[in-house]
């Protein structure tokens, strides 16, 4: 038996954890959309 692997892809999982409204949710999510944006990420979130 081999361990499972570490990415198991969920869409739903996805955008609760690194979705716009879950960065916004708290003082740090909101920091790391000032620094991406700063930064000219074309995406600022998922």
């Amino acid at each position: 038996m081999s361990t499972k692997r570490t990415m198991q892809p969920s869409k739903k999982r996805r955008i609760r954890t690194y979705g716009f409204r879950a960065r916004m949710s708290s003082a740090k999510g909101r920091k790391v959309l000032k620094r991406r944006s700063l930064k000219g990420r074309k995406k600022v979130s998922l």
